[in-house]
């Protein structure tokens, strides 16, 4: 993976192209997964589940509630983002408890595909289109440092020989992961918010 393509290292500024890059490193991640077998499939679903659990922390906390507060039917949009989320969520979580090498795992690993899939396009659709028009440079801007705190303690790609506090926040299950990850995205704005950072 390139520097490009780590989402630490994203040059986006604008929480829409960050978010929309981002579906493309998760789509990336499913393929890794799928060409991995043994040990390097367990750690390669590991990557995708850390990044899957960070960016839909982020796009909850950060991107869905501006969009029910300023887009026209923004709460039925957003509702139903979240519903999609959800089914996502406990897919990842069943997954997470399998082993990558069982007989199974393959078959939810698509149906996870499937469902974040058809929810990243509806978010491009139906609320980043929206979000895009009703908000300035400014506001996308102030939106993409929080999404960019969470996820750069979300590493997709191995540092061989790095340690470090973020590596001990991506420790666990996707539910205490996407826990963490608020915790940091909080604060993140607060500091945003308030001019600091």
């Amino acid at each position: 993976m390139d520097r490009q393509t780590r989402p630490e290292t994203m040059r986006e500024n604008d929480v829409i192209d960050l978010l929309i890059q981002q579906h493309a490193l998760i789509r990336e991640l499913f393929d890794e997964v799928d060409r991995c077998r043994g040990k390097e499939r367990k750690e390669a679903f590991s990557r995708l589940a850390r990044m899957l659990a960070v960016h839909e922390t982020a796009e909850e906390e950060i991107v869905h509630p501006y969009a029910r507060r300023k887009l026209v039917g923004g709460d039925a949009i957003v509702d139903n983002r979240l519903q999609e989320e959800e089914e996502a969520k406990e897919l990842l979580c069943r997954l997470d408890e399998m082993d990558a090498t069982a007989p199974g795992f393959t078959q939810e690993l698509e149906r996870l595909r499937a469902a974040v899939f058809a929810h990243a396009a509806a978010e491009e659709r139906y609320e980043f289109s929206e979000l895009k028009a009703c908000t300035s440079e400014g506001q996308r801007r102030a939106m993409a440092v929080g999404v960019k705190a969470a996820e750069a303690v979300a590493p997709t790609h191995p540092h061989p020989g790095v340690t470090s506090p973020a590596e001990n926040i991506l420790m666990g299950p996707p539910l205490a992961i996407m826990d963490r990850a608020r915790d940091l995205i909080r604060k993140a704005m607060g500091k945003s918010e308030s001019g600091e950072g």
